[in-house]
């Protein structure tokens, strides 16, 4: 079972949840997991701007996906930070580029999940992945979340992101916050429990 995980990044918050998801969806017997990042659509100019240049050569060796390749995934795992409460621009580019996968139905049956990344507390972590569903929903694929046997959702000792809808981590404004253990956790555990699930569904 082939299992992508889809990954827009911009200071690197978003790439270590990724990298935990595929982490935890490699731990189920029989996943084949493949890590790729959306196509970035700012200048060079302005990530150097943005200090975003340099944290973005921490995971330039990921490959670009292409939307056509989305529908070689038996479950696709998307990874955005927030915009306003919404996906990134870059991710919403690619999703934008999926009319002909709709057209053919490409989507139908695939598992869908989605993680994120914001830069406060309250900053739009649930909007930002609900909305992201309504894509997925249209496209007929199953929306899995993460489930309450999740330990890490209920730690109530730190601050944390994590919710039921995907795991998600805080990135502070100037982006020096960085995903914590309990984060990583959730992250870990959405990627296994969307393995397992696939498995199930391909079986």
């Amino acid at each position: 079972m082939k299992i992508y995980v889809v990954f827009y990044s911009t200071y690197g918050h978003v790439y270590q949840m990724a990298q935990a998801v595929s982490d935890g969806a490699k731990s189920v017997e029989g996943s084949e997991v493949s890590l790729f990042q959306v196509e970035e659509t700012l200048s060079d100019e302005i990530l150097e701007k943005m200090g975003a240049a340099e944290a973005k050569k921490a995971f330039e060796h990921i490959p670009l996906i292409a939307p056509a390749q989305l529908a070689e995934a038996d479950a696709i795992i998307f990874g955005t930070p927030t915009r306003f409460g919404n996906m990134a621009a870059q991710m919403r580019a690619l999703l934008d580029a999926t009319g002909g996968l709709w057209k053919k139905g490409s989507l139908i049956g695939k598992i869908g999940s989605v993680f994120a990344s914001t830069g406060s507390q309250h900053g739009g972590q649930e909007t930002t992945i609900t909305s992201f569903h309504t894509t997925l929903l249209h496209h007929g694929m199953v929306i899995v979340g993460v489930p309450y046997s999740c330990p890490g959702l209920t730690v109530m000792s730190e601050i944390t992101g994590g919710t039921p809808y995907g795991a998600t981590t805080m990135a502070d404004a100037d982006g020096s916050r960085q995903p914590t253990e309990n984060e990583l956790s959730i992250a870990r555990f959405q990627g296994e429990h969307v393995a397992k699930l696939t498995r199930k569904l391909v079986s």
